[in-house]
Protein backbone atom coordinates (compact mmCIF):
# COMPACT_ATOMS: atom_id res chain seq x y z
CA UNK A 1 0.00 0.00 0.00
CA UNK A 2 1.30 3.75 -1.07
CA UNK A 3 -0.23 6.69 -0.30
CA UNK A 4 0.48 9.66 -2.82
CA UNK A 5 3.31 12.25 -2.29
CA UNK A 6 0.41 14.73 -2.18
CA UNK A 7 -0.12 12.81 1.21
CA UNK A 8 3.78 13.20 2.21
CA UNK A 9 3.57 16.81 1.57
CA UNK A 10 0.32 17.53 3.39
CA UNK A 11 1.34 15.56 6.36
CA UNK A 12 4.31 17.76 6.46
CA UNK A 13 2.39 20.77 5.97
CA UNK A 14 0.08 20.20 8.93
CA UNK A 15 2.80 19.73 11.35
CA UNK A 16 4.54 22.73 10.48
CA UNK A 17 1.20 24.72 10.69
CA UNK A 18 0.55 22.79 13.42
CA UNK A 19 3.97 24.14 15.39
CA UNK A 20 3.42 28.25 13.99
CA UNK A 21 1.76 30.52 15.42
CA UNK A 22 -1.75 30.59 15.26
CA UNK A 23 -2.06 34.45 14.76
CA UNK A 24 0.50 35.04 12.01
CA UNK A 25 -0.63 33.00 8.60
CA UNK A 26 2.53 31.32 7.11
CA UNK A 27 3.14 31.63 3.60
CA UNK A 28 3.18 29.03 0.88
CA UNK A 29 6.62 29.61 0.05
CA UNK A 30 7.48 29.24 3.23
CA UNK A 31 5.99 26.09 3.66
CA UNK A 32 7.15 25.30 0.24
CA UNK A 33 10.68 25.89 0.52
CA UNK A 34 11.22 23.99 4.29
CA UNK A 35 9.94 20.57 1.95
CA UNK A 36 11.72 21.83 -0.97
CA UNK A 37 8.86 21.63 -2.94
CA UNK A 38 7.40 23.58 -6.20
CA UNK A 39 4.99 26.66 -4.44
CA UNK A 40 2.50 25.88 -7.43
CA UNK A 41 2.29 21.96 -6.54
CA UNK A 42 1.66 22.67 -2.78
CA UNK A 43 -0.53 25.39 -3.25
CA UNK A 44 -2.91 22.81 -5.02
CA UNK A 45 -2.48 20.31 -1.38
CA UNK A 46 -2.86 23.35 0.06
CA UNK A 47 -6.35 24.22 -1.51
CA UNK A 48 -7.41 20.84 -0.77
CA UNK A 49 -6.91 21.30 3.12
CA UNK A 50 -9.25 24.60 3.11
CA UNK A 51 -11.68 22.53 1.17
CA UNK A 52 -11.72 19.82 3.90
CA UNK A 53 -12.17 22.89 6.68
CA UNK A 54 -8.72 21.92 8.06
CA UNK A 55 -6.70 24.92 7.22
CA UNK A 56 -7.92 28.74 6.41
CA UNK A 57 -6.35 31.23 3.48
CA UNK A 58 -5.66 34.87 4.44
CA UNK A 59 -5.05 36.82 1.61
CA UNK A 60 -2.76 40.14 1.59
CA UNK A 61 0.69 41.00 1.73
CA UNK A 62 0.72 39.14 4.94
CA UNK A 63 -1.35 36.38 3.86
CA UNK A 64 -0.64 33.00 3.80
CA UNK A 65 -2.38 29.76 5.81
CA UNK A 66 -3.30 29.13 9.35
CA UNK A 67 -5.17 26.22 10.93
CA UNK A 68 -8.74 26.41 11.14
CA UNK A 69 -9.54 23.85 13.69
CA UNK A 70 -7.74 23.33 17.22
CA UNK A 71 -4.39 21.84 16.97
CA UNK A 72 -5.76 19.12 19.46
CA UNK A 73 -8.24 17.65 16.97
CA UNK A 74 -5.89 17.04 13.86
CA UNK A 75 -5.62 13.87 13.23
CA UNK A 76 -3.69 11.72 10.83
CA UNK A 77 -6.32 9.68 9.07
CA UNK A 78 -8.47 13.42 8.45
CA UNK A 79 -5.31 14.85 6.34
CA UNK A 80 -5.54 11.86 4.36
CA UNK A 81 -8.94 11.89 3.53
CA UNK A 82 -8.75 15.35 2.65
CA UNK A 83 -5.95 14.11 -0.18
CA UNK A 84 -6.90 11.10 -0.73
CA UNK A 85 -10.42 10.71 -0.47
CA UNK A 86 -12.01 8.23 1.31
CA UNK A 87 -12.21 5.13 -0.86
CA UNK A 88 -11.68 1.76 0.43
CA UNK A 89 -7.92 0.84 -0.17
CA UNK A 90 -9.75 -3.06 -1.44
CA UNK A 91 -12.78 -3.76 -3.49
CA UNK A 92 -13.05 -7.14 -4.42
CA UNK A 93 -14.23 -7.40 -8.43
CA UNK A 94 -15.81 -10.74 -8.49
CA UNK A 95 -18.89 -11.21 -7.75
CA UNK A 96 -19.78 -13.60 -4.66
CA UNK A 97 -22.95 -14.90 -3.46
CA UNK A 98 -22.24 -13.68 0.25
CA UNK A 99 -19.18 -10.72 1.18
CA UNK A 100 -15.89 -11.52 -0.08
CA UNK A 101 -13.84 -13.64 2.47
CA UNK A 102 -10.82 -11.67 0.84
CA UNK A 103 -12.72 -8.47 1.30
CA UNK A 104 -13.27 -9.01 4.60
CA UNK A 105 -10.26 -9.57 5.92
CA UNK A 106 -8.93 -6.53 3.45
CA UNK A 107 -11.29 -4.33 4.90
CA UNK A 108 -10.72 -5.46 8.93
CA UNK A 109 -6.91 -4.55 7.92
CA UNK A 110 -8.11 -1.26 6.68
CA UNK A 111 -10.55 -0.52 9.64
CA UNK A 112 -7.45 -1.23 12.47
CA UNK A 113 -4.96 1.31 9.93
CA UNK A 114 -8.08 3.79 9.93
CA UNK A 115 -8.19 3.68 13.90
CA UNK A 116 -4.43 4.28 14.46
CA UNK A 117 -4.41 6.97 11.95
CA UNK A 118 -7.04 8.66 13.61
CA UNK A 119 -5.94 8.14 17.28
CA UNK A 120 -2.46 9.68 16.48
CA UNK A 121 -2.58 13.43 16.80
CA UNK A 122 -0.71 15.96 15.03
CA UNK A 123 -0.06 17.48 18.33
CA UNK A 124 1.69 14.72 19.82
CA UNK A 125 4.12 14.64 16.68
CA UNK A 126 4.54 18.22 17.60
CA UNK A 127 5.20 17.53 21.46
CA UNK A 128 7.31 15.02 20.27
CA UNK A 129 9.58 17.17 17.70
CA UNK A 130 10.15 19.68 20.48
CA UNK A 131 11.48 17.42 23.33
CA UNK A 132 14.29 15.89 20.35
Amino acid sequence: MRFTKATNYALHTMLLLVDASSAKPVGVQQLAESQGVSPTYLSKILTRLVKAGMIESISGANGGYRLSRKKDDINFLDIIHAIEGNASLFECDFVHGDECLIQAVMKEAEEKMEGHLKNTKLMDLAKKQTQV
